[in-house]
């Protein structure tokens, strides 16, 4: 049993939230978040010979019970007109069940008058428990080679997709996504971005509203405008580029993203936004 729950936490399931969904009970379910449980596994697979999990900020876990597919979502208006009563808006909102098993929110980090944003998908363990993006594992890759070119986060403004972190870090919902989508839109308005970086498939394809993944889009210029009530008037040149978690997993992708870095370096001076 305890070589199972070894297997189990070595994947990235390391929080119990149930064994059933029960959506209309989001606190009863939050009190049960690393609760020890009895029989998590009736029929534990075979341990891999050499399990490899990656590192903590980019594992992956099967997806929770409660995060149903099916869960009904309505997208929440947004009347935000500063960052603050943004921020509020969100630390508010309870249509994303992801604030129930997160410790923290994480909004943003870096100077909200820069030129450049950064979105990334999801916050990770230390990102959660810190309440700031990337500040882990991934997040310090991210400054290295960010500040290589010159960037760091006084001329930079970063922020994730989802404000909070999903159990496990397990890849987030099509509903999670979509009941976060109206306060990103908002918040790229509020700081209106000279140029705008998507930091991995899941900022990429949600953003762009494609189903392209990130190796085709990465290092690929583009124009990203909002949805028509997002506040965005013009068209902001965007670059995806890999999120810096898969970077520590897949080490011969990182001569292409420094490439893609360097291409944001030399936009960004010929732009004049430096």
């Amino acid at each position: 049993m305890l070589a199972d729950l070894i297997w189990q936490v070595e994947a990235g399931a390391d929080e119990v939230v149930g064994e059933e969904a029960n959506l209309s009970n989001w606190k009863g379910l939050a009190a049960k978040v690393r609760a020890p449980q009895e029989d998590l596994r009736a029929d534990p697979p075979p341990r891999a010979a050499h399990p490899d999990p990656g590192p903590a900020s980019v594992r992956r876990a099967p997806p929770a019970a409660i995060h149903s597919a099916s869960a009904a979502h309505q997208a929440p208006r947004v009347t935000a007109q500063t960052l603050d009563e943004l921020r509020d808006e969100v630390a508010r909102f309870d249509g994303c069940p992801l604030r129930a098993t997160a410790m923290n929110l994480v909004f943003s980090d870096g100077n909200p008058a820069a030129p450049i944003m950064l979105i990334g998908e999801a916050p990770g363990e230390e990102e959660d428990r810190q309440g700031k993006p990337f500040v882990g594992v991934s997040g310090k890759l991210l400054d290295q080679m960010m500040g290589a070119a010159g960037f760091d986060r006084t001329n930079t403004y970063i922020s994730n997709i989802l404000f909070w972190r999903p159990p496990g870090n397990r890849t987030p919902t099509d509903a999670e996504i979509a009941s976060c989508v109206p306060f990103v839109e908002r918040h790229i308005a509020l700081i209106k971005p000279k140029i705008l970086v998507l930091l991995g498939g899941v900022a990429a394809k949600t953003l762009l509203h494609t189903a392209t993944g990130i190796t085709r889009l990465r290092g690929k210029w583009t124009q990203y405008m909002g949805s028509p009530d997002s506040g965005i008037e013009t068209p902001i040149p965007c670059l995806p580029i890999y999120h810096p978690a898969y970077l520590l997993r897949q080490a011969s992708a990182k001569r292409q993203a420094w490439n893609d870095i360097l291409s944001l370096k030399k936009r960004a001076i010929d732009d004049n936004v430096l």
